[in-house]
């Protein structure tokens, strides 16, 4: 589930300012009616020369309409809050969701720096890994395809909100599926149970996204169907991509480790099918900071291992008891 915020660019110095002066006050709300009326042209128009050679006019109109707007809607607030040497950092609310837009500008107002990402407050709970004992959350052998600690291991490292996530599928022979690849039917994990890794209280639940056509994405609904699991010791775990009309459980329902969550699928901005596992310090993914996440007692490669964490290429399954 790739990330879907960029780094633009920023060109930072040593000056910094506790107000927010005329200028900046003038751009960003600039910014804002030009957004929202979707002239994505006119922002590029704002960028000094560095920047639009950095960011040429085609880059940034895909990045403001498929990027942004595609998955956050309007523009509805932007609010100043902060500095960071030169640049001031607006948190601006969306319709989807709240971020942080931080805004640079040259001498002549000219923007020469723009950079996305989640807003977080400061006071956000800190979590390195779980204390919760796992299980997997299925019971057959499943295939890790994303996975690990390394950028090499795992792409999802260099996003901080899902450094520690899986992209999990079952392998057979060498391949995740078998006949035509445009199917879902033909992926082998496609409507496997996933099942809950320990007992939790269920705090969030996204439903009704059509499961995707193989090959095409659906970046406005990220995660797709979607379920999130508090632990007793306010671990988030995040389940994303269920198949359509799958999920059997609801927000504020308890349950019990091995109970049934859903169906996995290929809803969201998924690829193919496959599950997305991902635990965090907070509910919400976009302010979240991903964490590592171990497994009690698994099988991995044939072989019994007590708490690991898996990595890429590992087969991993559930011991029968």
């Amino acid at each position: 589930m790739k990330n879907l915020l960029l780094v633009l660019i920023f060109i930072s110095s040593t000056n910094s300012f506790s107000q927010e002066q005329d200028n900046y006050k003038e751009v960003a709300s600039k910014f804002q009616t030009l957004f929202n009326a979707e002239d994505y042209e006119s922002i590029f128009n704002m960028y000094d020369d560095n920047m639009k050679s950095a960011l040429p006019l085609e880059k940034s109109n895909a990045f403001f309409a498929q990027n942004l707007r595609a998955g956050l809607g309007k523009i509805l607030t932007m609010e100043f809050y902060k500095t960071k040497q030169t640049a001031y950092i607006y948190k601006t609310t969306f319709e989807n969701g709240i971020f942080d837009i931080l805004i640079s500008l040259d001498q002549n107002n000219a923007i020469n720096g723009l950079y996305v990402s989640p807003y977080k407050p400061d006071n956000l709970p800190k979590l390195e890994r779980n204390i919760t004992k796992m299980m997997l959350p299925f019971n057959e052998e499943w295939f890790v395809f994303w996975g690990g600690i390394s950028v090499e291991q795992n792409y999802h490292v260099a996003y901080e909100n899902q450094k520690g996530a899986f992209d999990l599928v079952i392998v057979k022979n060498g391949k995740t599926h078998v006949g035509d690849s445009k199917l879902n039917e033909s992926y082998f994990v496609f409507g496997k149970e996933i099942i809950a890794p320990c007992d939790a209280k269920v705090v969030k639940v996204i439903t009704g996204v059509h499961d995707n056509i193989p090959g095409e994405l659906n970046p406005k609904q990220v995660t797709g169907n979607t379920v999130v699991l508090e632990t007793a010791n306010k671990e988030y775990i995040l389940f994303a991509h269920f198949k359509e009309k799958s999920i059997v459980v609801k927000e504020g329902q308890y349950v019990k480790k091995g109970d049934l969550l859903g169906l996995c699928g290929n809803s969201g901005n998924s690829s193919e099918p496959h599950l997305h596992l991902s635990l965090q310090n907070v509910k919400d993914m976009n302010m979240a900071t991903g964490a590592k996440l171990f497994f009690e007692k698994i099988k991995v490669n044939g072989e019994i291992k007590e708490n690991y964490l898996p990595v890429k290429n590992d087969k991993i399954q559930n011991i029968k008891l």
